[in-house]
C-alpha cells in the first residue's frame, strides 16, 4: 500500500504540507522520491506524532494497535488498513462512496476494508440500494500482490521456472501459483471459514448497516498479479430485473458498467488494475434464488482494496471540513 499511496498523493494532488515516512528501525535511513525530492525514511515510535494531521497506517496490526493511541493521543487523525480495529464499535469502518456519513463519528481512527469487502460492495451497495439486499454469496478469485510483493515475484520466478522446465518450489504459498489455483486465503477458522471470508460477512454488515446480513465467501487465490474479481449470487428482499440492475451500477459513482455479453464485454483484472472504478458486468437473473441476481465485479485490490480508499476518506474529511491540514500528512 505504501507506494501506491505516495503514486496517488501526487496524483489525486493531496494538498500535503509536508509528507513524513516512518517504517521500521530496519529501514530508517532509506530515501523515497516523492514529487521530485528525497524524502528519509524515520523509525516509526511513540512520540512523532505531535506535528502531524493525518497519519496513513500500512503496517499491519500490531504496529497499529502499538502506535495508533500514541497517534491519537497527539490530536492525530489515524487512517488505518489493517483488521486490527475494523470491528471495533468506536471505530468507523467507511467506503466513502457508501457509508461516508460514519466519519463525522470517528474518535481519531478510521478503518479500511478488507480488499474483497471493498470491491465486492462496489457492485453490490448500489443493488442494494434499489432491491434490498437480503442474502449474499461470493467466490473470489484474488491477486498475488494482497500478498505483497514476495508473492508477486514468486509467481513470476515459477512461470519463468516452467518455461524453462526447471523445478518448482513454493515458498511464499503452501502450494504452486504459478497455473494453479489455492482455495485458501488467510488461515482456517474452527468453522472451516478463512479469515478473509469471515472479513468478508462482518465488514458487509457494518459498512452496508446491515447487521443480520447473511453472507457465504469462498476466497481463492489465483495467478493473476493485480486486481481481485468476484463472483456473486444475491438475493433481494423486492423484484429485480436486470435492466434496472445495469441502471443502478451505471449511475453509481464507485462502478463502471461493462456488460455488453453479446459482445464479449466484461471486466477481467487486466483492465481495471491502477483504475479508480470498479468493473460490473455479467449481469443476470440467478436461477438458484428468488429475487436473485448473479454479476462479476473487478478492481484494484491495491487502489480501491487499500491505497485509494484511504485517500478518499481523508479527501472526503477535507471537502467536508473535518480535517483541515495544517502540519503533515504522514505514511508509516
Amino acid at each position: 500500500m505504501g507506494q501506491e499511496l505516495l503514486r496517488l498523493l501526487a496524483q489525486r494532488k493531496f494538498p500535503v504540507g509536508t509528507l513524513r515516512l516512518f517504517a521500521s528501525a530496519r529501514s530508517a535511513g532509506k530515501t523515497v522520491e516523492f514529487a521530485g525530492k528525497k524524502i528519509t525514511i524515520e523509525e516509526a515510535r511513540p512520540g512523532v506524532f505531535g506535528d502531524i494531521d493525518v497519519a496513513f497506517f500500512a503496517a499491519g496490526g500490531p504496529v497499529t494497535r502499538a502506535l495508533a493511541p500514541d497517534a491519537v493521543k497527539a490530536g492525530c487523525l489515524v487512517i488505518d488498513k489493517s483488521s486490527a480495529l475494523r470491528m471495533d464499535p468506536n471505530v468507523p469502518l467507511v467506503i466513502p462512496e457508501i457509508n461516508p456519513e460514519a466519519l463525522r463519528t470517528h474518535q481519531g481512527i478510521i478503518a479500511n476494508p478488507n480488499c474483497s469487502t471493498a470491491v465486492t460492495l462496489m457492485g453490490l451497495w448500489p443493488l442494494h440500494q434499489a432491491f434490498g439486499l437480503k442474502r449474499y454469496f461470493c467466490s473470489t478469485y484474488q491477486s498475488v500482490s494482497g500478498t505483497g510483493a514476495e508473492a508477486v515475484r514468486e509467481l513470476e520466478s515459477q512461470v519463468q521456472a516452467h518455461v524453462a522446465g526447471q523445478p518448482i518450489t513454493p515458498k511464499v504459498y503452501r502450494y504452486q501459483i504459478a497455473f494453479n489455483v489455492i482455495p485458501q486465503v488467510d488461515t482456517f477458522g474452527p468453522d472451516g471459514y478463512t479469515g478473509e471470508e469471515t472479513k468478508m460477512m462482518l465488514e458487509s454488515r457494518k459498512i452496508m448497516g446491515l447487521p443480520q446480513l447473511r453472507v457465504s465467501a469462498t476466497c481463492v487465490r489465483v495467478p493473476v498479479v493485480r486486481a481481485h474479481s468476484i463472483a456473486v449470487q444475491a438475493e433481494f428482499e423486492r423484484p429485480v430485473s436486470v435492466a434496472a440492475a445495469r441502471a443502478a451500477i451505471a449511475a453509481f459513482p464507485g462502478a463502471q458498467l461493462v456488460d455488453e455479453p453479446a459482445e464479449g464485454k466484461y471486466p477481467t483484472p487486466l483492465d481495471f488494475a491502477e483504475k479508480v472504478k470498479c468493473g460490473v458486468g455479467r449481469i443476470r437473473i440467478d436461477t438458484a434464488l428468488d429475487n436473485g441476481l448473479s454479476f462479476w465485479v473487478t478492481g484494484d485490490n491495491l487502489w480501491k482494496g487499500a491505497a485509494l480508499n484511504a485517500l478518499q476518506n481523508a479527501e472526503f474529511m477535507i471537502r467536508e471540513g473535518l480535517l483541515r491540514p495544517k502540519r503533515t500528512p504522514v505514511m508509516t
